[in-house]
Parts: structure tokens; C-alpha cells; sequence
């Protein structure tokens, strides 16, 4: 009879254990996440009363201080009503309306904010919080009937090119005493794309002449546009480029042959190294530079590649051109500075036609002397120095012209310069 308790009695410790264990476990997930809610509606100045309270009502009774033991009523007291602000309804139907999402740096972006009770019962006063990037904006609205409806209106100033996250909005609910908040967010954020300021470039500014069919190099090949000169037949060749007046007179098969063609590619490399600027101001002028001359290229009809050392950026259209240079930020690595870009463009267009370098005064010669000679062989190039002291100015590093602007307004003239 004992053997057989034994027996019976083994299995089911384990299952005893085990589901007081999962009710411990469920238990503990529960009381977590009842902590979180309550540290997300209670404010630190709450705690601060709650805790006084709690010392003052101590020290009343042991040292039967009266006078102590009435205030700790009092703030517990209120830490109890302020409570009883919390409860109601926020069904606030919200809607966050952004009149452009896209702006140029300096210019307001201007928006509207609506809400309305769609609900059955009044909905007590209430603020609006709308988050604008690392700031905030914060609007009181009044207490709403049923159907009523009410519209704030913001404007954002944009004093910094960036991508700015507008939203979500979040509606808070409180005490008069800032004890407890409660958070209900709504809707999703709006990216809103602060554009770095550009120039027109007109006329040949950009100095290269449009070719649908390509710009010819000096390599040949036995298939392409641009005609060369003649040649004897080699097995494999396409007898369609067959010269068959020569071929009758010399009365060997000769063929025609061709200089090869390159697609009209426009890359743009940007240095983002900060040690190739010597400040903030000659980065922002450089990526302003950087967009001008990528937006001219684009109404050239080019096929336009736009580089940071972190990879290649969207640039096959205007607006998604300064979108991606919106948010392009300056990096503090030795590593991708303007001759590892320039070999970086090397390696992923060796066949680009137009390249450009734009960089900051605090590069070196020695520096730009380099990353020329990475750049990619045949390909027709520019470098543009950004340099807060120098003057505009042009001179040649190999078959390269470097051009140096102080401000972004010094760019069209050094690039007329340049084809002068």
C-alpha cells in the first residue's frame, strides 16, 4: 500500500508545481504591466507627494504632532481627487492635415489640427500635444458637445534642412495640479521634408552639352553609333557592318568600326566626412550645391546617381533628390572622406559620363589630388570645393576643373568661369 502512495504521489508533485509556477508566472506578467500603467499616468511630482505623505503621517502619529498628521491628510487627500480627473471619455475623432509636406529650409510649414466628438456625452477639457521632430507643440481645447468639432491651427519654422517627424497626436488628460496624465495617442506621424535651399542653373551652366545617343570615348568596338573607321573582318563580327563598297574594291571583307558610346550618366558624389568642412555652414552650402546641380542635370534629361560615402541616395526625380538630401547628416569617421568617395563612384559607375565632387575647404590638395585620380577614366569631371574664406575661383587638377564657391549664389558664376 505504501509503494502504491509513492507511485500515485510522484507524478502529480511535479504537475502541482508546475502549474503553481505558470499561475506565478501569469501572475508577475500581470503585475508588470499594472506598474507600467500606473508609472505612465502617475507624474514624478505625484510620487514626491505621496512620499511626504506618507513621512509626515508617520512622524504625526509617533511624535503625536496634530498639525503634521492634517497635512499628510491633505495631500493624501489629494493625491485621491486628482485622480477622479482622469476618468472620462477622449473619443476625439483626429485629424492631422499638413498643407506641404515638403518645404525649402527658412520657410514656414503651415498645417491644421481637427478634432470632433463623435461621440454621445460631453467630453471634458483636454490638451493636445504634437510632437514636431525633438519639440512639441501643445494646444488646449475646451470642452466639446456632442458633434461639435473645433481646428487649431500651427505653423512649423524650419530653420534646419532635416526630415522632421510631425506627430502622432497624442490627446492628454489631467489633474489641475500636474499629478497624473493620461496619454491617448492618435493617427501616425507625418514625415515632414525640410529641403536644402538651391540655384537655377541656366543656360550650359553645367557645362555639358545634352547627347541622346551618348558621348563617344576613345574606345572602340565593332557595334555602336558614332562611326570611326574601317577594318578587317574578324570571326564573330556581325555582318550586318559589313562595308561592301571598300569590301568590292579591296576584295577582302571589311568592316565598320565604332567609338564606344556612353550613356549620359550624371554622378554626384558628397562628401559627408566632417573633417572635409570646416563647419556646419560649408556642409549645408555643399549638399545645396549638391542638389542645384543634380536638379539641372535631371531637366538635361541625364540619368542622375546621386553618392554619400554611405551609399547611393534616390535621385530619379527632383523631389526625391532633396528628399534624400533632407536628411543626410555629417559623420565624424576618418573613413569616407572625398578620395574614398571618389573611389566608392569609381567602383559603381565606371561608366559614368559627367562626374561631380563636392566637398568643404578642408580637404586638403592633397586629398583632392587623389581622389581625382580615382575617378573613373574617360568620364568628364568636376570638383566643388565649398570654402567659407576663399574666393571664386577655378583651377585644374589634371583633366579636372576645381571650382571654389564661399556661398551656394557663387555658383553659378564659377561655373560660367569654367566653361569661359
Amino acid at each position: 500500500m505504501t509503494t502504491e502512495d509513492a507511485t500515485t504521489s510522484t507524478p502529480d508533485e511535479p504537475v502541482e508545481r508546475t502549474g503553481w509556477t505558470a499561475a506565478g508566472r501569469r501572475a508577475a506578467v500581470l503585475a508588470l504591466a499594472a506598474a507600467r500603467a500606473v508609472a505612465g499616468v502617475v507624474r514624478p511630482l505625484a510620487w514626491i507627494l505621496l512620499a511626504a505623505a506618507v513621512v509626515l503621517g508617520v512622524l504625526g502619529t509617533v511624535y503625536g504632532w496634530r498639525e503634521v498628521r492634517t497635512i499628510a491628510v491633505v495631500l493624501a487627500a489629494t493625491l485621491v481627487l486628482s485622480v477622479l480627473f482622469l476618468f472620462g471619455r477622449t473619443s476625439y475623432a483626429v485629424e492631422l492635415d499638413l498643407t506641404r509636406t515638403r518645404v525649402v529650409v527658412g520657410e514656414r510649414a503651415v498645417g491644421a489640427l481637427r478634432l470632433a466628438n463623435t461621440g454621445t456625452r460631453r467630453i471634458l477639457p483636454s490638451r493636445i500635444v504634437l510632437p514636431v521632430g525633438s519639440g512639441r507643440g501643445v494646444f488646449g481645447v475646451r470642452q466639446l458637445a456632442p458633434g461639435d468639432s473645433i481646428e487649431e491651427l500651427f505653423s512649423i519654422p524650419t530653420q534646419k534642412r532635416a526630415v522632421l517627424a510631425v506627430g502622432p497626436v497624442s490627446i492628454v488628460r489631467g489633474d489641475p495640479f500636474g499629478l497624473y496624465e493620461r496619454v491617448d495617442r492618435r493617427d501616425e506621424p507625418v514625415p515632414l521634408y525640410v529641403h536644402p535651399r538651391t540655384v537655377r542653373l541656366e543656360g550650359q551652366s553645367i557645362g555639358f552639352v545634352r547627347d541622346l545617343e551618348g558621348m563617344e570615348t576613345r574606345d572602340l568596338a565593332r557595334d555602336d553609333i558614332a562611326f570611326h573607321a574601317l577594318s578587317e573582318y574578324q570571326p564573330g563580327d556581325d555582318l550586318r557592318h559589313v562595308h561592301w563598297r571598300s569590301t568590292a574594291r579591296t576584295g577582302t571583307l571589311m568592316m565598320r568600326t565604332y567609338e564606344q558610346t556612353r550613356r549620359s550618366h550624371f554622378v554626384i558624389g558628397l562628401s559627408t566626412a566632417t573633417a572635409d568642412y570646416a563647419g556646419e555652414a560649408e556642409f549645408e552650402t555643399a549638399v545645396s550645391a549638391a542638389a542645384s546641380l543634380g536638379l539641372r542635370a535631371l531637366r538635361d534629361a541625364f540619368h542622375v546617381e546621386a553618392r554619400v560615402p554611405a551609399g547611393p541616395l534616390r535621385a530619379d526625380s527632383g523631389r526625391q533628390l532633396l528628399d534624400s538630401l533632407s536628411g543626410v547628416d555629417g559623420t565624424r569617421s576618418r573613413e569616407g572622406r572625398v578620395a574614398d568617395l571618389a573611389g566608392s563612384v569609381a567602383a559603381s559607375a565606371p561608366l559614368a559620363s559627367v562626374v561631380v565632387l563636392v566637398c568643404g575647404g578642408g580637404a586638403a590638395p592633397a586629398d583632392l589630388r587623389d581622389a581625382v585620380s580615382r575617378l573613373p577614366a574617360g568620364a568628364r569631371t568636376l570638383a566643388v570645393v565649398v570654402s567659407a574664406d576663399a574666393e571664386t575661383g577655378r583651377r585644374r587638377i589634371g583633366d579636372t576643373d576645381v571650382l571654389t564657391i564661399a556661398e551656394l549664389d557663387d555658383l553659378p558664376r564659377a561655373l560660367r568661369k569654367a566653361l569661359g
